[in-house]
């Protein structure tokens, strides 16, 4: 990313990436998640929404299409915890997390807005609950307890750091970066949207909590904490085991 990017653009950039993930992830899982059309010849319902497949997928295209958009001006983070993890691996200079941070939060919250107010255009909507927030016990989707909703959380989003900083490692093939993240976040969802609705994003689950209520705002801290702890995780170890004269691609010694 070339110095000569000025750092109002690089916050410009994390805010519509944010924006877009959110939108994009949250608004699938509100609008098109769960569409029940009545078969008149059957007298029956049909499911045409897009089920848990589809919400994964939408949240992948989201970073997919963004990290191609601005990922040449900001880095394409989206993400407080893929920044910490970005910083502590040295990819970024400490001196920009908190702008990102800032802009990542505000475009959530952006977008946060934007789906409710659209929410709101249909007869009956009601927010509290039909948000896409993130929870844990009562408020996981398949109720799983707190322990475990953390565990989740903290290795999902390690492992997301550990995928990004891999395919925008300067030894990768070039080009291909965005669509193993986005793929990467992708299979995430697959594998935690019925533990917590799937966070490993600090800024997506504040996008919608406080909107969304019923106990989304009291759990929030889980899905800021859990998030950041994998992040700091992920971004220690991709430099430590593969990075630094460490173990590199391959197994062997750098020199």
């Amino acid at each position: 990313m070339s110095d000569t990017i000025s750092t109002p653009a690089k916050w410009l950039a994390e805010l519509f990436g944010t924006f877009w993930l959110v939108f994009g992830g949250c608004g699938s899982a509100i609008f098109a998640a769960k569409v029940v059309a009545a078969d008149e010849a059957t007298s029956s319902s049909i499911q045409l929404g897009i089920g848990f497949l589809g919400v994964a997928l939408a949240f992948g295209l989201t970073v997919v299409t963004m990290a191609y958009a601005v990922g040449h001006i900001s880095g394409g983070h989206f993400n407080p915890a893929v920044t910490l993890g970005a910083a502590v691996s040295g990819r970024l200079p400490w001196r920009d997390l908190p702008g990102y941070w800032v802009s990542q939060v505000v475009g959530g919250l952006l977008a946060g807005l934007a789906l409710l107010v659209i929410a709101k255009g249909q007869d009956g909507f009601t927010a509290e609950g039909n948000m896409a927030a993130n929870g844990y016990g009562e408020h996981s989707p398949n109720g799983y307890a707190l322990g475990a909703v953390i565990l989740a959380e903290v290795i999902l989003t390690a492992f997301f750091l550990i995928v990004i900083l891999g395919a925008t490692d300067g030894r990768a093939p070039k080009g291909f970066g965005p669509l193993a993240i986005g793929l990467s976040l992708t299979l995430i969802h697959l594998i935690s949207i019925p533990i917590s609705n799937t966070s490993v994003n600090p800024a997506r689950s504040t996008a919608v909590a406080f909107f969304n209520g019923n106990g989304a705002p009291g759990q929030l801290w889980v899905f800021w904490v859990a998030p950041l702890i994998g992040g700091l995780i992920g971004g220690l170890l991709y430099p430590l085991l593969f990075e630094n004269g460490k173990l590199a691609v391959g197994g062997t010694k750098e020199k």
